[in-house]
């Protein structure tokens, strides 16, 4: 698939479909983090009109994806789509490392990250429901193939992180969470040190989306070694 990175994470995806052209190269695949992708990669002008030839065939759910200034110049050759969501692709390609994380639970005991088992999962739910109910991972949802946790002292499961959408290169990290009662301890670094350093083995990087929005998470990302690549999604007007 070359050497895109976006277009390589897709077509790995179960699915993928690809089409390719002089000069464009576009990869369609359902419930790819959540939505249905046309992930692009090439000249502006050629992928232009492939986008217009694929969309009616995959259907309007599909949505345009690439990095930032890719989808603007799409968008700005093809008036019929507007450009919907701006947002940030980071990815680390070096293991994170350990770190020495305290979870001030009642009795003082510290929180060990650790992958949960499907017996867990509905707790998961659960705290998705309460602390991040627009998660784009979901257990049991396409793509979302396990979970990591972190339980305080009295057995509460107070953060999760999800193995979603990865590929045999590129580990794909979401659904990252803190029970609101329990942030500001250090809780997601924990568990996205412990994932993403898990989720590296055997492959060239770890990667997530994020929304700008929310600065907080952003911040705790780059401190881990997270790099930013400015992406955007695009629909149909």
């Amino acid at each position: 698939m070359g050497d895109d990175l976006f277009v390589r994470w897709a077509a790995e995806a179960d699915g993928a479909r690809v089409w390719r052209r002089p000069g464009a190269t576009v990869v369609a695949c359902a419930d790819l983090a959540h939505w249905d992708r046309l992930v692009m990669s090439g000249d502006p002008d050629a992928l232009a009109g492939l986008v217009r030839e694929v969309l009616p065939e995959v259907g309007a759910t599909f949505r345009p994806f690439g990095p930032e200034e890719l989808v603007a110049a799409v968008v700005a050759r093809a008036p019929e789509l507007e450009v919907s969501a701006h947002f940030a692709w980071m990815d680390i390609t070096e293991p994170i490392g350990p770190a020495a994380v305290t979870e001030p639970g009642p009795t003082g005991q510290s929180g060990t990250a650790r992958w949960l088992v499907e017996d867990e999962w509905p707790e998961v739910t659960a705290l998705l429901a309460e602390s991040f109910p627009d998660s784009y991972a979901r257990p049991g949802e396409a793509g979302v193939r396990r979970w990591a946790g972190i339980r305080d002292a009295d057995g509460r499961l107070v953060a999760v992180a999800a193995d979603a959408w990865s590929t045999s290169a590129i580990g794909f990290l979401a659904g990252v969470t803190t029970r609101p009662d329990a942030r500001g301890r250090g809780l997601a670094a924990a568990l996205c040190r412990f994932a993403a350093d898990e989720m590296l083995i055997g492959r060239e990087r770890v990667a997530l989306l994020a929304d700008y929005v929310n600065v907080a998470a952003v911040a705790t990302y780059r401190k881990l070694g997270f790099e930013i690549r400015r992406v955007a999604a695009a629909r149909q007007r």
